[in-house]
């Protein structure tokens, strides 16, 4: 008889009965996936040529040969995979369909032939059919079936088509909830059957958990856990069973979870041993309560022995429950971590304390509403309160000994209420600080300084000069980040700087092992100036000559007439470039001058510790004039020729200190070089010039061979302070 094969009885006139409700194969989700993918309207597009001709009443039957059937088998469907068209991969899937359960392919088609009807109005639904490739023989009955069938909602849908999965996956509450979106009474007799193997399931597994619970009661850990994990692996969806499980097996306070469950910033690190487990691994789960308390399993990624959550919820707590897993089920007892508070704590905290002060920084958690502090120590109620913020605190007027302070961080749970972290405890002590310098000075005293300073009460007071920037006044200071004090000898309790140097001296306040930075001055010692000396040129000038001090950058050089009567003296101020590069000459005129010169200081604001006025007395300008004296042309010769020396000086200078004259002779043209280079001729003491103002002496006959040629020179020492006037060369020459 037609329409009795698998079961069904599709054949007329009983063609309304045991119509599917869901296709009731696991992975539905991805067959159909994979038919969309393929641009298939339903598995038959997949198995019939483009003319149709689909039969699905008796069995599914595709057209073969000009006027043959040929029954869908795994032959047929495995020769439709190896063929080279676009759906031989699909032809693949569904002959892996067929293999797992004969009946599958039949009930897929026919739910889906029945849900596309059931989308169209039913004066449409005949042509469809048609259009859908089912054979004109079976379309009618097709349509009376989509008519009589309930038409299932979205919802409904999406329950039978999952049905499979929760079923096969064991899990008997997601399959009961699932059956119950589904009509009752459809005429489904797999349903049905579904059902009634699901209520005796239920039945074993709330057997088992009474069981197990009793164990429980009577101390027997064991027996419970065994039954426990027996009625999980029946209904692996059961909380109920996971709860008992867990509770078994959770570890005691105190004692090493074989869980360990570390909370960080912004998640939960996770790690366990997992050998022992099978190749399937581990079901790592986390156990919690919703807002209203109701027990909640999330399921967390793990790989190996470690995971990490990132999905626990800030304000709320959870326990981890780790399951070796073989074959999709349960295979053991679960490893159970402690439970943990998901309320981060402040990381990377850092104390410092100062004087009657201490600060902490910390790094907030993400997510924290806020971060409180309680302060204990000695008078801690007397201190001012530590406000913090997002960063961290600093608590003042503290007094000298040991503080503790509790930080703790607040979340909001998604209930809405504040949860405080547990709390970290850090202590500082605060220590005795010395009282800052408040006020620094320096004066200079007899090429010293002598520093004074107020403030630093009972504190040891050192000078020092930083490398670098000087900290600023009450920055606070470790003794030993100290840089050296000040190396200058002393000197009645002052302190005698090199010459030349420059510093920026620093006040220093210690007590014990802390200091604070005070005021600074600067001091700069100015240099010596050396080999001071001064030659007199024509007009008035004087040529300065002298060693530059090191590191000196200004001088100043001044002459004071030594005759009162005199015109004014004057300053210069030279630089060091412009001397190296042009000398120095001064307008000191005719009269004796002293000359000094002391090193300028290089800033305004520095202490000055003044060097010794180096200084030269230059005196009237004085000079000494020389020329031959022929003697005039007589009947009977010629007299000898005689050398005229003379001293001039401005007129009331007094008496001046006039060096020796010598006149040296050389054969030839050329004039001597110094007083060594020829015959000395004749000397003139600066005795007689002094008293005598001019003095003529005749040459010697023949002092060498003519011609000769002469000059004078100026020896002693005073020769430095009177200039030399000579004559033109050419009249110096004896023929």
């Amino acid at each position: 008889m037609a329409g009795r094969e698998f079961g069904h009885h599709l054949g007329l006139p009983q063609a309304l009965s045991g119509l599917p409700l869901t296709p009731l194969v696991p992975a539905y989700a991805e067959l159909a996936a994979a038919q969309h993918t393929a641009g298939l309207r339903h598995l038959g597009d997949a198995l019939t040529p483009p003319g149709g001709g689909l039969r699905v009443l008796d069995g599914v039957y595709v057209p073969s040969r000009p006027r043959g059937v040929r029954r869908v088998d795994g032959a047929l469907l495995d020769d439709l995979a190896r063929t080279a068209t676009a759906t031989a991969d699909f032809a693949r899937r569904l002959a892996a369909l067929h293999r797992g359960d004969p009946q599958a392919l039949r009930r897929v088609l026919l739910y889906q032939l029945i849900g596309l009807l059931q989308d169209r109005p039913e004066t449409e639904r005949p042509r469809v059919a048609l259009e859908l490739g089912v054979h004109a023989d079976e379309a009618a009955a097709l349509v009376a079936a989509a008519r009589q069938r309930p038409a299932l909602t979205p919802l409904q849908r999406d329950a039978a088509e999952s049905v499979a999965d929760a079923w096969a996956g064991h899990r008997l509450h997601r399959t009961r909830t699932l059956l119950e979106r589904l009509p009752t009474g459809g005429g489904d007799p797999a349903l049905e059957s579904l059902r009634t193997a699901l209520a005796a399931r239920s039945a074993a597994v709330d057997a088992a958990l009474r069981s197990a619970r009793r164990a429980e009661d009577r101390g027997d850990p064991e027996a419970a856990s065994a039954t426990y994990l027996r009625a999980l692996r029946t209904a692996a969806d059961d909380r109920r069973a996971l709860g008992g499980l867990v509770r078994v097996h959770r570890p005691q306070p105190g004692t090493p979870p074989p869980l360990r469950a570390e909370l960080a910033a912004e998640h939960v690190e996770l790690a366990w041993d997992p050998q022992g487990a099978s190749d399937d691994g581990w079901r790592l789960l986390c156990l919690y309560r919703s807002e209203r308390g109701a027990p909640r399993v999330r399921e967390v990624s793990a790989r190996g022995g470690a995971a990490r959550d990132t999905g626990a919820a800030l304000g709320t707590t959870v326990r981890y429950a780790a399951l070796p897993v073989r074959e999709g089920r349960v295979d053991g007892p679960p490893l159970v971590s402690h439970r943990v508070l998901v309320a981060p704590e402040v990381t990377e905290v850092a104390l410092t304390d100062g004087p009657e002060r201490v600060g902490c920084s910390w790094r907030r958690p993400p997510g924290a509403v806020e971060v409180t502090v309680e302060h204990t120590g000695p008078s801690a109620g007397a201190a001012r309160p530590p406000h913090p913020d997002a960063d961290g605190f600093t608590a003042t007027g503290l007094p000298t000994g040991s503080h503790t302070f509790r930080i703790v961080c607040r979340y909001r749970a998604p209930g809405g209420e504040l949860v405080s972290s547990p709390g970290i405890r850090v202590t500082r002590t605060v220590h005795p600080w010395p009282e800052p310098v408040r006020t620094l000075t320096a004066h200079p005293e007899d090429g010293a300084v002598r520093f004074a300073w107020t403030g630093a009460r009972d504190a040891d007071i050192r000078l020092v000069e930083w490398p670098g920037e000087a900290p600023d006044p009450g920055t606070e200071l470790r003794t030993a980040d100290l840089p050296p004090g000040l190396p200058w000898p002393e000197k009645d309790g002052a302190l005698c700087p090199p010459p030349g140097a420059y510093a920026r001296v620093a006040s220093v306040a210690v007590l014990g092992e802390r200091a604070l930075a005070g005021p600074v001055v600067d001091v700069e010692a100015l240099g010596h100036v050396r080999q001071l000396a001064a030659q007199r040129l024509p007009d008035g000038q004087v040529l300065v000559g002298l060693d530059w001090p090191d590191g000196c950058t200004h001088l100043a050089v001044g002459w004071q007439p030594l005759d009162p009567a005199a015109a004014e003296g004057g300053t210069r101020i030279v630089t060091a470039h412009a001397y190296r590069r042009g000398g120095l000459r001064l307008p000191v005129g005719p009269s004796g001058v002293r000359i000094r010169a002391t090193a300028a200081p290089r800033s305004p604001d520095a202490v000055a510790v003044p060097a010794p006025d180096a200084e030269v007395l230059l005196p009237p300008d004085a000079a000494v004039g020389y020329q031959l004296v022929r003697p005039p042309r007589r009947l009977f010769g010629r007299g000898r020729t005689r050398l005229r020396v003379t001293l001039s000086a401005p007129a009331g200078t007094g008496r001046v200190d006039a060096p020796e004259f010598v006149c040296v002779a050389r054969s030839g043209t050329l004039r001597p070089r110094d007083a060594t280079d020829g015959t000395t001729l004749l000397r003139v003491p600066g005795s007689d010039l002094a008293r005598l103002g001019t003095v003529e002496v005749e040459l010697p006959a023949a002092p060498c061979p003519a011609p000769y040629a002469l000059r004078g020179f100026l020896l002693g020492e005073h020769a430095a302070l009177v200039r030399l006037e000579e004559p033109s060369p050419a009249s110096l020459v004896v023929r």
